[in-house]
């Protein structure tokens, strides 16, 4: 097979002259003309006179179309320079890679991040795409009475099964965009690809079509549809949402699903193992204990859609949330935007425990997927090198290894209609500036885009870079008594919005100790001592404040005793005196007298 005909699996066919270019930059000791280049291919390959002669529908020729688009894409991935005007140069990235068609593709795929194919004649058949302009919809169908897709397709329409929730998205269908009825699941068995007896992702597209009215109530849009019979199923870059729009402009792998579902373009499935999300899960050599059991539990071998529990701030409540349930709503809402929060407060308010149901409640889902909650702690000997990338010890020596925060992005990017949230807990124990390095600019809400993707400072593949999604949430804990730990950098304060937690010996604390059984005259001497305390250390001026003891301290779970009394007493001894002990330290009577006044009457 000649050069002409050659086909890199999973990428347009002019990255095929990658190799070939550079090899001829090479012998040219760097720098070369154009038509230099062009005829030391022709030479080196043997490119056939018939080839040649080809032209495109603008009239020029597609050799040295294919050459031109292959060095543009070059110089965009840092591989060759432009070093004057009509002269092509090699870069030092260049002169030292190992050419080979991986590395070309990868080089692709890196280039394309920041530039667009814009000659159709150029584009992988997964890429042929109608226009940014149009919204391509997928949409489910499955109600609580059952499937509807044989109605919307009689009745032309296609409806939201909801009435509190797409609405937003529903009204932002318009006359023109494209839409289509798909079901998503996974399974394990008979998938066209190697996975090795893992569940893979699925979403069967029953119908196509156009939309051709909005009757703008959130609610119906009226389409001329198109079955498909049978079914088309496309895996891996799956959405499980009702409603979720393809974001073309910005993910390559958006648009390759749009030209599988209307254009009736193949589905790569190498391209996608290639990404470094699935390439981790379906490689031969991975540890079965490393797949979770939440993920195991998420498969589906009888194809049925899963279903999902939601989670509002009334489970907050009900789980032993004390704050209004106004205020949950506006934190929910406000980390919705911002992107970043920080629960700071003193000890015992409950910083984690909300912290991850504040992440469920954005999720809407009681039971996540494994990859949508993940945490970390920080600690001061975390480096940028174990958070986001470094080099790390293997069987190789040192591998370039991602670390939690490129993964959790990794996973956004794949799952773009699903919520992400990292929970990183105490993330002022460790230096956020250092830590997070370049991606502290990244994690602006207005910086969520392939457009400000920036080169990190280990890469992978010259050029590469990379962009926070807009569908990642970063919540941080912060505990403002630890007075060990240096103020938080003012560029982490911009990022993020700061939230504060009070302890909180309310209402809504007394009847949550009634619903365990604690006597009205022990939830009112906890009340007041506690009061009493907190009071006292915020007057001290050594202290402040930030040292109260928050009511996680004295709020009982569901099996913590029977004796509300005793259970008290061993609170005050084994938790709270310990800490009074570390505030006094240097006045071991007042730690002391502190402890019995809590004491009095137990």
């Amino acid at each position: 097979m000649g050069l002409h005909e050659k086909k890199i699996a999973g990428v347009p066919q002019f990255v095929s002259y990658f190799v070939p270019v550079i090899e001829s930059m090479r012998q040219f000791e760097g720098q070369a003309r154009p038509k230099q280049v062009f005829q030391k291919i022709i030479g080196n390959y043997e490119i056939p006179a018939e080839f040649l002669a080809l032209t495109h529908k603008k009239g020029g020729s597609q050799f040295e179309n294919k050459v031109s688009f292959a060095r543009a894409y070059l110089v965009k991935a840092g591989v060759m320079t432009a070093p004057a005007r009509g002269i092509w140069g090699l870069s030092d990235a260049g002169w030292k890679a190992t050419l080979s068609d991986e590395w070309a593709a990868n080089i692709f795929r890196i280039a394309r991040e920041g530039f667009a194919v814009d000659d159709e004649e150029e584009k992988a058949p997964e890429d042929g795409v109608v226009s940014d302009s149009l919204g391509f919809w997928f949409v489910g169908a499955s109600w609580s009475e059952g499937d509807q897709t044989e109605r919307f397709l009689r009745d032309g329409i296609w409806q939201n099964g909801y009435e509190d929730k797409f609405s937003k998205l529903v009204r932002q269908m318009k006359s023109g965009d494209r839409i289509a009825i798909k079901s998503s699941f996974t399974r394990k068995n008979d998938v066209p690809f190697e996975n090795y007896g893992r569940a893979a992702s699925v979403m069967r597209i029953k119908a196509i079509g156009t939309i051709m009215g909005n009757r703008g109530d959130g609610l119906t849009v009226e389409v001329n549809w198109e079955e498909i019979d049978p079914p088309k199923e496309w895996y891996f870059y799956t959405y499980r949402t009702t409603v979720a729009r393809a974001r073309v402009e910005e993910d390559d792998m958006a648009r390759r699903l749009v030209a599988f579902t209307f254009d009736g373009a193949e589905q790569d499935y190498g391209y996608f193992l290639g990404h470094s999300y699935w390439a981790e899960r379906f490689a031969p050599n991975v540890d079965p204990m490393s797949i979770s059991e939440a993920e195991d539990a998420a498969e589906d071998d009888n194809l049925s859609e899963q279903e999902i529990l939601p989670y509002t701030v009334d489970n907050i409540i009900s789980e032993g949330g004390f704050l209004e349930r106004e205020t949950l709503t506006g934190l929910v809402d406000r980390l919705s935007s911002k992107k970043n929060m920080i629960l700071q407060g003193p000890p015992g308010t409950g910083k984690t425990w909300l912290a991850k149901r504040l992440a469920k409640a954005l999720i809407d889902r009681k039971s996540p997927l494994p990859d949508q909650l993940r945490s970390v702690q920080f600690h001061p000997s975390l480096s940028y090198e174990d958070f986001v990338r470094g080099y790390r010890p293997s069987s190789n020596g040192l591998t370039l290894t991602d670390g939690i925060f490129l993964q959790v992005i990794e996973a956004a990017r794949a799952q773009p209609d699903l919520a992400h949230v990292l929970i990183i807990e105490e993330i002022n124990r460790g230096n956020p500036a250092q830590v997070f390095g370049e991606m502290l600019t990244l994690l602006e809400n207005t910086k969520r885009n392939r457009a400000d993707a920036m080169e990190l400072a280990y890469r992978k593949i010259p050029g590469e870079k990379i962009h926070v999604p807009d569908n990642l949430y970063i919540i941080g804990t912060m505990n403002i008594a630890d007075r060990s730990l240096a103020l938080v950098d003012l560029a982490l304060r911009r990022r993020f919005a700061f939230v504060t937690l009070e302890p909180l010996l309310n209402d809504a604390w007394a009847d949550w100790c009634r619903d365990k059984s604690f006597p009205e005259d022990v939830i009112a001497l906890i009340r007041d001592r506690v009061g009493a305390l907190n009071e006292v250390i915020a007057r001290d001026r050594a202290l402040g404040p930030q040292f109260r003891v928050g009511h996680s301290y004295v709020t009982p779970s569901d099996d913590d005793c029977s004796d509300a009394r005793v259970w008290f007493s061993e609170v005050i001894d084994t938790e709270i005196a310990p800490l009074l002990e570390e505030y006094w330290f240097d006045a071991p009577e007042r730690a002391r007298d502190a402890t019995q006044a809590l004491r009095v009457g137990l």
